[in-house]
C-alpha cells in the first residue's frame, strides 16, 4: 500500500553527535582495496543498515550517522565507492569522482556489489540501504538493479532522482524512502515529481516527504545548507521506515 508521510510518532533521536566508536573495514574487489566503517549496538540488533556516502567519499559524516544508527539499535555498515583513501577534497575532484560512475553504471553496480559483499562479511543481513546526495542516487541505482543479497528498503536523502535511460523500477522491489527538500535547486522538484511518477506506474510502495525550505544537503551537520527541523523531521521519519520495514523483515526470518 502507497504512503505518503503520516504524522510521525514520537521518537529518541540524539543529535548531540556521538564519539565515534565503530571500526574501520577494509575489503578487497577485483585487486582494487576499499575502506568501508562498521558500527554495532551494544544491546539486542533491530535489523541491518548500509549507508552510501556523499560525493566527498567515506567521512566523519557517514561515521556518526552510522553510530547513531548504531545507538538505535541497528548493526551499520558504511560501503565506500571509491577506493581506499579516494577521498576527494576540490569540487572539481568531487565532481570528478562521481561523474565517472554516473557515466560508467556498469562500474557503479559493481562497486555497489562490492560493497554489500563487505557488508555481509560483518553480519549484515536484508538490510535497509541509504544515501545522501550522491549515495542517494547509488541507493535508488541499486533498487533500479538488485542483486543477490536481500535488501528490507531503500532510502535516499537529498539524492538525485533521475531515472537513467534504459533502466526502470520494477514491481517486485522493497519500499523506498524519499527525503527532499523543497527548495533544492540542484534536483528540482520536476525530478521528484517524475520520480513519483514512476513509482506509481510500477505500483511500489513508497514513503516521500518534501521539507519546506529546505535546500540540497539539508541533512549535512556543520554546512550552510544544513536546517536542523528539516533533519529533525527526516531522521524521524528515517526511524519510522526502518522500525516498520525491519520490523517486518525480522518477523518473517
Amino acid at each position: 500500500m502507497k504512503q505518503t508521510m503520516r504524522r510521525l510518532a514520537a521518537v529518541t533521536c540524539l543529535f548531540s553527535l556521538p564519539v565515534l566508536a565503530g571500526e574501520q573495514i577494509d575489503y578487497q574487489w577485483d585487486n582494487e582495496m576499499f575502506s568501508g566503517y562498521l558500527a554495532t549496538p551494544s544491546s539486542v540488533e533491530k535489523g541491518s543498515v548500509v549507508i552510501i556516502h556523499d560525493w566527498d567519499g567515506l567521512t566523519e559524516y557517514e561515521q556518526q550517522r552510522a553510530d547513531m544508527l548504531a545507538g538505535m539499535g541497528y548493526r551499520v555498515f558504511a560501503l565506500d565507492m571509491f577506493g581506499k583513501g579516494n577521498r576527494p577534497q576540490t569540487l572539481e575532484a568531487k565532481r570528478a569522482a562521481t561523474g565517472a560512475l554516473y557515466k560508467d553504471r556498469a562500474r557503479m553496480q559493481t562497486l555497489i556489489q562490492a560493497g554489500m559483499e563487505a557488508a555481509k562479511s560483518q553480519g549484515i543481513e536484508a538490510p535497509v540501504v541509504a544515501g545522501y546526495c550522491f549515495g542517494g542516487t547509488v541507493a535508488l541505482e541499486l533498487a533500479r538493479n538488485p542483486q543477490q543479497m536481500p535488501v528490507s528498503g531503500y532510502a535516499s536523502f537529498h539524492g538525485g532522482l533521475e531515472t537513467p535511460s534504459g533502466q526502470a523500477y520494477s514491481q517486485d522491489i522493497a519500499p523506498l524512502f524519499i527525503a527532499h527538500g523543497g527548495a533544492d535547486k540542484a534536483v528540482p522538484m520536476s525530478e521528484f515529481a517524475q520520480l513519483i511518477n514512476e513509482l506509481e506506474a510500477a505500483n511500489l510502495d513508497y514513503w516521500s516527504q518534501v521539507y519546506a525550505g529546505a535546500p540540497h544537503a539539508f541533512t549535512v551537520f556543520g554546512s550552510e545548507r544544513y536546517r536542523e527541523q528539516a533533519d529533525k523531521q527526516s531522521w524521524q521519519a528515517f526511524n519510522q521506515f526502518l522500525s516498520e520495514q525491519l520490523s517486518v523483515d525480522l518477523a518473517n526470518q
